[in-house]
């Protein structure tokens, strides 16, 4: 199939719609790194341990005064990188791959469990993403193909791992007026998250498209990496390369996305 926009290294990319793959760009059953799109995978596997009753969001888990809430919505005052506490607990949105593998840690403890196998089990298996893996780090280490991500986008689109009510509140603004940076794009006011995806809001600049509904979310991941879902279209879509986010990325993603949006609304009957 035509690739629906120049992208000039090598590349995965799916488009879904009305629960029918409308478009495949590349190999999608290659295995790319997903870097932070890890994060999706990892805290929907907490999400399973929270409907089993083995953690709850107001469970103390980080810095004093954090809950596993404040980690999954990146609102625990954790620097990005360290454990260095830079906020108090729910005042500012900093990106914190730390937090993320701290909640890794309180979630082998809570399920006494391997983490890779708790993910593995919970939400790998279960959706049938065959070639996926996180082998360590639940912020970053994860693999996958556009195939596996498909299936992911599924579930994400049409939950069927976690309750409901427990989705709504993972995939709705937590601390909605937070402001912070999103990576590559800069501040944000606000910067809305949910529990382990980013919400969409009204940011400027941002790597979704223009025209993207609010609601939007998702990640993106440094590896160049991206998966959205668009719950009002019943569309999403996602990408993997091998080029590492930098320039192109930032200029373009969104450009992308915007044809995406194209290719949907064309995809459907009058």
């Amino acid at each position: 199939m035509t690739d629906l926009f120049p992208v000039p290294f090598e590349h995965s990319l799916a488009v879904v719609s009305d629960g029918e793959v409308i478009h495949r760009e590349g190999e999608t059953r290659r295995v790319f790194p997903l870097a932070s799109v890890t994060k999706v995978i990892a805290t929907r596997s907490a999400l399973v341990a929270i409907d089993r009753g083995l953690l709850a969001l107001d469970d103390p888990m980080g810095p004093p005064g954090a809950t596993l809430r404040h980690l999954m919505s990146h609102s625990s005052g954790l620097s990005q990188d360290s454990e260095v506490v830079l906020a108090v607990p729910g005042h500012r949105r900093i990106y914190s791959n730390t937090g993320i593998e701290v909640l890794g840690r309180g979630l082998e403890e809570a399920t006494r469990t391997d983490l890779s196998r708790w993910i593995e089990q919970t939400v790998l298996e279960p959706l049938g993403m065959a070639d996926a893996d996180v082998p360590s780090s639940p912020a970053r280490s994860g693999l996958a193909s556009v195939e596996d991500l498909l299936a992911l986008a599924a579930e994400l689109l049409h939950p069927r791992l976690v309750s409901l009510e427990l989705d709504a509140v993972a995939t709705s603004p937590v601390f909605p007026d937070l402001v912070g940076v999103v990576p590559g794009y800069g501040r944000q006011t606000p910067n809305p998250w949910g529990l382990g995806v980013e919400i969409r809001g009204h940011k400027h600049p941002h790597w979704t498209a223009p025209a993207a509904s609010p609601e939007v979310f998702g990640h993106f991941g440094v590896s160049g990496s991206f998966i959205w879902v668009d719950r009002q279209l019943d569309a999403a879509a996602m990408f993997l390369g091998t080029e590492p986010f930098g320039p192109w990325h930032r200029k373009h993603w969104s450009e992308l996305n915007q044809a995406i949006l194209g290719l949907i609304a064309e995809a459907r009957p009058l």
